[in-house]
């Protein structure tokens, strides 16, 4: 057969060469190829809540979405409504104020607050202060800014907090942004009071803008604390928080960003020019999920805190080290010593008893010796890997 000829060759851009294709789409497509051959493999990787909102969100979606005059562009700030009930949500269990009017920008999730806030505030050659171990998404849209990623260290021995001594000691006069992220995944680091008000402080030392992405704050979590409830925080700080772990509703891309007024006003300039605003059934129903009462949340944690135990069983049988006190939706272990690294130990449990943990070096280089098992698995099928760990 004749070879046909790449006659025409369209170049992608360079951008496309300082990032890779996400970990897990890779993952996933893998475990499909592996489930197909007819394997039956249980995923304890991805942070997917697996249950659904309360009723009264998803009637509230359905009746909404029948109403004809709910299906037309809608504003780039998001409706009134649902401002509001942010503002009343982060007053409530964070104890912050927020002006609804300029002080709160509804997002697709705040995933696309990364991006957006990034692309507000970073130039190329800018410099951005990522957490190692952290979320990728982080240092990938830097990079796909042209902006310069510099990791700084989390180590378990001082508790997974930035080491402020040691970065004040570095050159900073080029970092634009502080990416912070607690409650911390993948550790699962609680936030407290001193940790917000010395990266505040820090922000303001070094005119850096501060963002603390905070979407772990309800999960196994008691006590719920803002980087933006510290005196003067909004001078230099902005902070994500998203619906997806907190009410079920991750596929839902119901998020924010919070903050002075003058720094939500550039976000939306970048914003408005990337979407024509969200579904307002959506927003109605987001209006409803930020009203459920604290049973809510203490139902929710009911079952994660059922699903952990098995968990910490799970890594028990590993023979991981792991921290008890840890919060959000993910237990991170330490692999033993006898282990090569924690990718070899999460492709051998892959192969051997068919379960699939988030190997950390995904998260950076610090995470190369732990491994992240999601909670987002129902309890049958957690003791099911727990069980073939035993075999």
């Amino acid at each position: 057969m004749k070879k046909e000829k790449n006659s025409m060759k369209i170049d992608t851009a360079n951008r496309l060469k300082v990032v890779s294709e996400y970990y897990f789409s890779r993952k996933l497509k893998e475990i499909a190829a592996l489930r197909e051959k007819g394997q039956d493999i249980i995923n304890l990787g991805i942070g997917s809540p697996d249950g659904a909102p309360a009723a009264a969100v998803i009637e509230t979606l359905v009746t909404e979405s029948r109403q004809p005059g709910n299906h037309a562009y809608q504003s780039y700030s998001g409706i009134p409504e649902l401002r509001q009930a942010y503002a009343s949500w982060y007053q409530k269990y964070f104890g912050v104020k927020l002006n609804p009017e300029n002080e709160i920008l509804p997002l697709m999730g705040s995933k696309e607050g990364i991006m957006h806030i990034s692309m507000a505030f970073l130039n190329p050659g800018d410099e951005v202060l990522v957490p190692n171990p952290g979320y990728p998404a982080y240092a990938a849209v830097a990079r796909l800014l042209g902006a310069t990623v510099r990791y700084y260290p989390l180590d378990e021995n001082k508790f997974w907090q930035p080491d402020w001594t040691a970065l004040e000691k570095t050159d900073l006069s080029k970092v634009k942004i502080m990416w912070m992220n607690y409650p911390h995944m993948p550790t699962g680091t609680r936030a407290s009071r001193s940790l917000f008000e010395q990266a505040v402080d820090f922000g303001k030392k070094n005119q850096i803008l501060v963002v603390n992405d905070n979407p772990y704050s309800f999960v196994l979590n008691d006590e719920q604390l803002s980087l933006l409830e510290v005196e003067g925080a909004k001078e230099v700080a902005l902070e994500l928080n998203s619906l997806s772990k907190s009410h079920n509703m991750a596929g839902w891309r119901l998020g924010l960003v919070a903050g002075h007024a003058a720094y939500i006003k550039a976000v939306l300039q970048a914003k408005s020019n990337m979407d024509s605003g969200m579904f307002k059934p959506l927003q109605l129903a987001a209006v409803k999920a930020l009203q459920q009462p604290e049973s809510w949340y203490h139902e929710l944690n009911a079952v994660y805190r059922k699903r952990r135990k098995i968990a910490f069983g799970i890594f028990d049988e590993l023979q991981c080290s792991y921290n008890k006190q840890q919060v959000g939706m993910f237990v991170w272990a330490k692999i033993p010593d006898t282990a090569e690294s924690g990718e070899q130990l999460s492709e051998k449990i892959l192969h051997e008893n068919q379960v699939f943990i988030t190997p950390g070096f995904i998260f950076g280089s610090a995470g190369e010796r732990y491994l992240r098992l999601s909670l987002c698995t129902p309890e049958e099928r957690l003791l099911e890997a727990k069980t073939r760990m035993m075999n």
